[in-house]
């Protein structure tokens, strides 16, 4: 009871604690490379403009991934991330995971390194739901 009186109270604090979450939220999410659709990641690859950086691990990777991908499981992305992708330093990023949980962590790896980051929005899952095809190793 007494919670939703200083709610009522401080109406103007809490609201501006709300806006602050959002806009922490927000620019973390940006952080870590913005969520782009598969449509478009799939434009991205057609034009060469992006490579697509698969973090899951190698077992997943076998059982089916996006062609091209290159496989560097989400362990050692921080370690080896740049030496894999020096290649690729002037293109866009695509960093693809099972469903996005890792994808946000390797994604603000490879930004605070100087690449220019997206993420798969739903990841490989995704990917599959929209009848898109893998290929399996």
């Amino acid at each position: 009871m007494e919670f939703f009186v200083f709610l009522s109270q401080q109406w103007l604090l809490v609201a501006t604690l709300a806006a602050l979450m959002l806009v922490y939220a927000w620019r973390e999410r940006i952080k870590n490379g913005p969520p782009i659709p598969a449509h478009e990641v799939t434009r991205l690859l057609n034009s060469e403009a992006a490579v697509l950086l698969d973090v899951r691990e190698a077992a997943d990777y076998k059982a089916g991934h996006i062609s091209g991908a290159i496989s560097l499981p989400h362990t050692k992305v921080a370690a080896e991330g740049e030496q894999v992708l020096q290649p690729y330093r002037d293109k866009i990023v695509v960093v693809a995971d099972k469903f996005g949980q890792h994808a946000g962590a390797a994604g603000r790896t490879l930004g605070q390194k100087g690449f220019d980051v997206r993420r798969l929005a739903g990841g490989v899952t995704e990917w599959q739901n929209q009848g898109l095809p893998l290929v399996k190793s």
